[in-house]
């Protein structure tokens, strides 16, 4: 099994969201907690790491393969996630 670590920014992205929609977006990062989270996962063009996509929302994750975790770097609205990088 995986573990799934958020940073710092994508915690208080969280919070600051309305109930409904944190508990959206949690619901969807459990689903990477699996066997093979790649089937969920793809691979970002040109960076070296991998995009999420909750509905509207957009995760960016750094994998470390030896100790199984994803850590989960940027957390946005489609619309303004990849101004970001």
């Amino acid at each position: 099994m995986w573990r799934v670590q958020l940073s710092l920014d994508v915690q208080q992205f969280l919070q600051k969201q309305g109930k409904q929609i944190e508990e959206r977006l949690r619901k969807g990062l459990e689903k990477l907690k699996t066997e093979n989270p790649f089937h969920f996962l793809e691979h970002f063009e040109g960076e070296d790491f991998y995009k999420y996509r909750i509905g509207d929302y957009r995760a960016l994750v750094d994998v470390d393969f030896i100790n199984q975790i994803l850590k989960i770097q940027v957390l946005d609205h489609r619309g303004r996630i990849y101004k970001n990088i």
